[in-house]
């Protein structure tokens, strides 16, 4: 009696079984292979993205015995310095400045639950009280003293820039990342270019910048003359600059959430190729970690990303430094430090935050420098300065405010800034852009409420700066 095991006939016809139990062999086999391919890929993708970073470790000596607590243990805060170093590859954008230095200081807070980000710039021209930190093979060290903050960069390198930022703050850092001129260019070119808007042709030779006026898409190389323009744009200012700089990573972050850069491996991929070759990271930030933050960001709103510029005034007694407004600095620095949010601060005074307006300051007096010493008036109090001009026709007799449909409620925000002031609507204009022409009645600002803290409330991701 057969069992059925050894006496079946080798070849009936009718007899799926036999054929069946080949198919699933093959399926099963197939499949092993695709995993292992697919594990194999994985493996490759995260040596190739791992051995694009440059780590540089910051040491607990470094950053001294009494750092702040980490108050908010699953938020994230990572210390952003962008490097003007102009040897090997970056050559090209000068070879008079010896050494490595900072002109862009920041700090990207993510929140414990993702869904929301804040990014804090540290003006570089802000007169602080430094830490001593100690000297090593690269930097001679560094005293206790009032200086300039991004001396630290010079004095002690990136630990020592780590120290004085939670020194200042009060913050706990959990990461840095340092970019220098061509990993910036590289990132921009892998997210295809970034858009941005110039109200007028810039032709910058010191920046390698040549652009016409208008709505465009900016490539790696020109949106580093962008960011690093200072005089042949805005009102010539290092918080204006400031200020471009922030916008045009908003509108690069902007792209990124509204494509599909997140939820695409591939497109993912290429950006973190890029992005891991051009950082220089703490050991403790792998290409892991930026993954899966990545990953974990995929689905915030561009409208819960936050650019914000620490509270600053001009110094009464050192020209040209910026001292940070108390309380509303230390305000700011409480609400990163506790995970907290700055939508629910009070004490901004109006519908449209001043950080949302852009104003055109234009001379219409003979009084020499008059526009831009109103137009760092009003940046102190977080407007966007596009440009400083004079009128075509001097004297004008009344301060006015001109404006078109698009831009009549920013008005008020502008006005009540304002001792005095006449509106007047240009209905053919089609900005939201504010133009002040500053007239023989010019009185000043009103002086500014200690409790205003429409400063630390910056703007977010949906800021279009061709909407001005």
């Amino acid at each position: 009696m057969s069992s059925g095991l050894v006496d079946a006939p080798p070849s009936e016809p009718g007899a799926p079984p036999r054929r069946r139990r080949h198919w699933v062999r093959w399926a099963v086999g197939v499949t092993v292979v695709v995993v292992l391919l697919v594990a194999g890929v994985a493996v490759g993708v995260t040596a190739r993205l791992t051995s694009n970073v440059t780590h540089e470790d910051v040491s607990a000596e470094d950053l001294g015995a009494t750092r702040p607590p980490k108050v908010a243990t699953s938020a994230m805060n990572v210390l952003v310095v962008g490097s003007d170093q102009r040897d090997g590859k970056n050559a090209k954008y000068g070879h008079d400045i010896a050494g490595e230095r900072t002109d862009t200081i920041m700090l990207v807070h993510v929140s414990s639950e993702r869904d929301n980000a804040m990014v804090v710039s540290f003006p570089r021209d802000s007169l602080v009280q430094l830490p001593a930190c100690r000297a090593t093979k690269s930097f001679p060290g560094q005293r206790a003293h009032l200086g300039m903050i991004n001396e630290s960069f010079n004095s002690g390198g990136i630990g020592c820039t780590w120290k004085t930022i939670e020194s200042l703050t009060r913050i706990h850092i959990d990461h840095y990342v340092k970019v220098d001129f061509t990993g910036f260019k590289s990132m921009v070119n892998a997210v295809g270019g970034v858009e941005v808007c110039l109200p007028e042709p810039v032709d910058d030779k010191k920046a390698l910048l040549h652009l016409p006026a208008g709505r465009q898409t900016l490539d790696g190389e020109q949106a580093l003359g962008y960011v690093r323009a200072r005089y042949s744009l805005g009102d010539g200012s290092d918080i204006g600059r400031i200020q471009r700089q922030q916008m045009f990573i908003a509108s690069m972050i902007k792209k990124i959430l509204s494509g599909d850069t997140l939820t695409n491996p591939a497109r993912l991929y290429e950006v973190l190729n890029a992005g891991t070759k051009a950082v220089t990271t703490d050991s403790g930030l792998t290409p892991g970690v930026m993954f899966d933050l990545a990953s974990s960001l995929k689905g915030i709103d561009a409208g819960k990303i936050r650019f914000i510029t620490t509270p600053w005034h001009y110094s009464l007694t050192q020209p040209g430094r910026v001292e940070w407004v108390q309380p509303q600095a230390n305000r700011l620095f409480q609400i990163v430090a506790k995970d907290q949010s700055v939508e629910g601060v009070k004490g901004g005074q109006a519908k449209v935050g001043r950080s949302k307006i852009t104003i055109e300051v234009r001379n219409g007096t003979w009084r020499t420098g008059l526009a831009a010493e109103v137009a760092a008036f009003l940046e102190q109090r977080g407007y966007h300065i596009a440009k400083v001009g004079d009128t075509a026709r001097k004297p004008q007799a009344r301060t006015t405010i001109l404006y078109g449909p698009n831009g009549e409620t920013r008005v008020p925000t502008l006005s009540a800034d304002l001792l005095a002031d006449t509106p007047r609507k240009l209905p053919a204009a089609r900005t939201n852009r504010l133009v002040l022409v500053i007239g023989d009645d010019w009185k000043g600002l009103k002086a500014q409420r200690a409790d205003d803290t429409e400063a630390i409330k910056g703007f977010d991701a949906t800021h279009d700066t061709c909407a001005a």
